[in-house]
């Protein structure tokens, strides 16, 4: 079955529709992310639904057939409301659509979820949901996989730039922008609620440990929107300087662009910056990826007039962003209210979650934060490569001999090559937590040269932007890797 959009095209609609009637069922939620919608998921689902879906012979252990639910409900401005009211959102949509399954002779048996971007954050929030009301007990969590998702919430990076979006994200993204950024007070001892949802003694992280198979996607670069660190995560950005360091890759054949493994040299030479105005130095000015997003790259003679009308284009563009920004901000927190103010026979799951949260956190939140964590090595690597060294807290800008490097030319060995990644200490701590789920596997996606490869690892858009086709090799290891 399918509906029409406002432009008249078919599109899927939001839950499986030739699901045959009687017999088991492994619900697949799928999440998607920021500002998003369904149709973001339209080719996951495809990919899924084609090499796993109910036309295949493939079932379960208890004769299962997928089925694949898109929430939407918590689309478009509507993420701007936060990881915790989204999730509540999705809750209940899944709860929902089991109730309709039932009353077609259907039962979930099996439990699956993967979210994209901030969908991989709600989808966190969900899991978490889910085992507080006991959902886990009649139902078997099996897959749960994030794709491009900000787990430690969004680094910082030495630039005007990413400080500016430090700055204003948390105003201008309303509740969300507050907990991707780490600045939010979600419990009541003020702890952020990324941080409570990493530590491994809240449900949200026991949630997770319930599952048969963890895994997580993440662009090894030019992800400008959720960098390396982050949806690795990880402490360093290895990849942030990958041509002058000279990495070596290798795609997994039948995946690609998903590495199979990758090489970091113990040492590389830098060749010095070049004398202003040679034609080296010009050679040099040229990017490596485009600059402008796909919508703006036109050819000649287009190309010109763009760039040309710059320097009026960037601040009416700025000016549009932030006013659409700040109006979408303020609707979200007047609707947050609103809903906070909202109490039923059934009180709402955030509350009951935050209640529960808030009842223990006296006793034991000194502990914790005082507690350095588990040792990281419980999680499994599947990349062919040594880990990278960690930094200290201290080593978050190059030192001396790195910068004398970049100016004469010098060899510089893995410690001193430096990604200028800024972690805060509750950063490093989600690290440290979170790399001890059991049985954790990461697969990275390397996408190059491109100017943001976000939306491309999910083939987001393929019908406007044909180079996200590129990103179905990582759907297929996805869908293919998924266990029924």
């Amino acid at each position: 079955m399918s509906t029409e959009n406002a432009d008249g095209d078919a599109s899927p609609s939001t839950a499986s529709a030739s699901t045959p009637p009687g017999g088991p069922v492994h619900l697949l939620v799928l999440i998607h992310g920021m500002w998003g919608n369904p149709g973001h998921l339209a080719e996951m689902r495809r990919v899924v639904e084609e090499r796993r879906g109910q036309a295949t012979p493939e079932r379960g252990p208890g004769g299962e057939v997928l089925h694949v639910l898109v929430p939407e409900t918590n689309k478009e401005d509507g993420t701007y409301d936060g990881i915790d009211w989204g999730g509540e959102r999705v809750a209940e949509e899944v709860y929902a659509e089991i109730k309709k399954l039932e009353q077609e002779g259907r039962k979930v048996t099996r439990f699956s979820v993967t979210g994209y971007s901030l969908g991989g954050l709600i989808a966190r929030y969900l899991v978490g949901i889910l085992h507080q009301r006991g959902f886990f007990t009649s139902v078997t969590p099996v897959n749960f996989n994030t794709v491009a998702t900000p787990h430690i919430g969004l680094p910082r990076y030495p630039t005007v730039l990413s400080s500016l979006f430090a700055f204003f994200g948390p105003k201008l993204l309303s509740r969300t922008g507050e907990q991707f950024y780490v600045v939010d007070k979600w419990s009541k001892n003020g702890r952020p609620l990324l941080e409570v949802m990493a530590d491994p003694n809240r449900l949200f992280y026991q949630a997770l440990t319930l599952f048969e198979h963890v895994r997580i996607y993440a662009n090894a670069v030019n992800d400008v929107t959720v960098p390396y660190p982050t949806a690795a995560i990880e402490l360093e950005d290895i990849f942030v300087n990958h041509v002058q360091d000279g990495i070596k890759i290798e795609f997994d054949e039948e995946y690609a662009p998903i590495i199979k493994s990758y090489t970091i040299p113990e040492s590389t030479t830098r060749p010095p910056k070049p004398r202003p105005f040679t034609a080296q130095w010009f050679k040099e000015l040229k990017p490596n990826r485009p600059l402008l997003p796909p919508a703006l790259q036109f050819s000649f003679p287009y190309n010109v007039l763009i760039y040309v009308l710059t320097p009026v284009l960037i601040p009416l563009f700025l000016s549009l962003v932030l006013t659409r920004l700040s109006l979408a901000s303020h609707a979200s927190r007047t609707r947050i209210k609103q809903l906070e103010k909202e109490e039923t026979g059934t009180q709402r799951l955030v509350h009951v979650f935050a209640t529960l949260e808030r009842e223990v956190e006296d006793a034991v939140v000194d502990m914790f934060d005082n507690s350095e964590g588990p040792n990281p090595s419980a999680s499994e690597r599947t990349l062919s490569s040594p880990s990278p060294p960690s930094s200290s807290s201290s080593s978050s800008s190059p030192d001396a001999k790195e910068l004398a490097a970049t100016s004469k030319g010098a060899t510089l060995t893995r410690e001193e090559r430096q990604s200028g990644l800024v972690l805060n200490e509750t950063q490093r701590k989600l690290v440290r937590w979170l790399n001890t789920l059991p049985g954790l596997k990461k697969e990275l996606a390397f996408i190059h040269p491109l100017r943001n490869s976000h939306g491309t690892i999910i083939a987001r858009d393929v019908k406007r932007f044909p180079a996200h086709k590129i990103g179905e090799g990582v759907l297929r290891h996805w869908a293919d890797h998924l266990i029924l």
